[in-house]
């Protein structure tokens, strides 16, 4: 299969299933594992910048097509999108772009829909530049222009300012790097990173993570040297140093509350004994796995339990501090998942915000006089991070924001003692977190 038809059937499955777009692309990549890596690379840059900018291609489709979006099969929307993206985005020729997406759709078995296709995408080539509504109605603009929905954009230009959240929106349409985490149990970051090079493999330090290495077009990490290994495990930067803001004590045994996928379960097991709990059964199953593969399992052990219930002494056991990785919107993490910024609405926030206060008040009863609680979402909203901890510390006197002392090359980017990072040109995703000692 070609690059052009994967990337249609990478769209048309997200669509029709709300699956995340990496785990899609991935499943179709492994079964149909093209022969050309070329073809892979780009069904995965038209993939994710058709995504990525799909508003802004909806409006000009929508112009051209005199049908609703909505009501064509989704392949043959998934090849408007993808040709449109290749017209406007990238530096293919157009009459290219036009023939060979038609070939795609044709390829699909879907030679019916193919001169509607190649009517619409010749029409839109003609055009110099992207339709795009006027400045002055600066919310509706951008939400187009960078392909967000406008209650974000109206959200982020209240909550950080014009300027931060233009900086945000257009963060969130760059490609996310390749991060990776070194197993402190195994290596070092410095030793591992000497390894990586040393056989030509191009990766960097990460700027604030001491553990983190940025992989600069990596390929398959499963064939990547320290895989197998257990040497690394991949985890974005700012993920990392929310285990590094934890700073839980070295004999801590903790409670990780919501632990799927499992990257900060793992991350304190290189140094802690710890009990990892999710809602699902299946995904602590792939914690157990990946524990396996970075030699960690005799440091963790798993069980289900809905984290909105308190949990029992005879399930957890005696712990010294408890992370708190909390379900959230996701908002900070829109430059990985693309396809989250369609799905979420603004009543969501709310929404979830009641569920990580009810998270928070039964993971409280865990945390013993002296010890840890550590909260953490991967979302830029205020009322997931800090709002949300403030009301906590007004209901429980009992805990004291307390922010670790720590020795860094670079310090952690905290905002009145809490970490917060924000997508920009820092490049990293958005996340807050809340360090918290309860009083003895």
């Amino acid at each position: 299969m070609t690059g052009r038809a994967l990337a249609i059937q990478v769209l048309a499955r997200v669509a029709r299933t709300d699956a995340y777009l990496n785990v899609v692309l991935d499943a179709l990549l492994a079964e149909h594992r093209p022969e050309d890596p070329r073809d892979a690379a780009l069904a995965t840059e038209l993939a994710y910048g058709a995504t990525r900018r799909q508003l802004a291609l909806d409006e000009v489709l929508s112009g051209a097509s005199g049908r609703a979006l909505g009501k064509l099969e989704d392949r043959v929307l998934a090849a408007l999108r993808i040709g449109a993206y290749q017209l406007f985005y990238l530096r293919i020729p157009r009459h290219a772009a036009v023939g060979a997406t038609v070939e795609a759709l044709k390829e699909l078995g879907l030679g019916r829909a193919s001169g509607f296709l190649n009517a619409v995408l010749r029409k839109i080539s003609t055009l110099d530049a992207l339709p795009l509504p006027p400045e002055s109605e600066v919310a509706r603009h951008l939400s187009v222009r960078e392909s967000h929905p406008q209650w974000l954009v109206e959200r982020w230009i209240r909550q950080f300012g014009r300027e931060r959240a233009e900086a945000m929106l257009a963060a969130d349409n760059q490609p996310a790097p390749v991060v990776v985490r070194a197993n402190s149990a195994k290596t070092s970051r410095d030793v591992l990173l000497a390894e990586l090079t040393g056989m030509g493999i191009s990766a960097r330090a990460a700027e604030l993570s001491p553990a983190g290495i940025v992989l600069e077009s990596p390929g398959a990490l499963d064939s990547l040297y320290g895989y197998r290994e257990g040497l690394w495990q991949v985890q974005d930067e700012a993920a990392q140093l929310v285990g590094i803001y934890a700073d839980f004590p070295q004999a801590a045994r903790v409670l990780d509350a919501c632990a799927a996928p499992g990257g900060k379960a793992l991350h304190q097991a290189e140094r802690h004994q710890v009990v990892a709990s999710d809602l699902h059964e299946n995904k602590l199953s792939r914690i157990a796995s990946e524990a396996k593969r970075l030699g960690l399992s005799e440091r963790i052990s798993t069980f289900a339990h809905d984290a909105t219930q308190s949990f029992s002494e005879e399930e957890v056991g005696e712990v010294q501090a408890v992370l708190v990785d909390a379900p959230c919107t996701g908002l900070g993490t829109l430059r990985r998942h693309p396809e989250l910024r369609y799905r979420r609405q603004e009543a969501d926030v709310g929404r979830l915000a009641a569920l990580q206060a009810r998270i928070l008040e039964a993971a409280q009863h865990s945390v013993p006089p002296g010890g840890l609680l550590v909260y953490a979402v991967c979302s830029t909203d205020p009322e997931e991070g800090m709002d949300q901890i403030q009301t906590f510390l007004r209901s429980h006197p009992d805990f004291s924001s307390e922010p670790p002392v720590l020795e860094l090359a670079r310090p952690l980017p905290l905002v009145q003692g809490f970490l917060r990072t924000l997508p920009g040109p820092e490049g990293l995703d958005g996340f807050f977190a809340a360090r918290l000692r309860r009083a003895f």
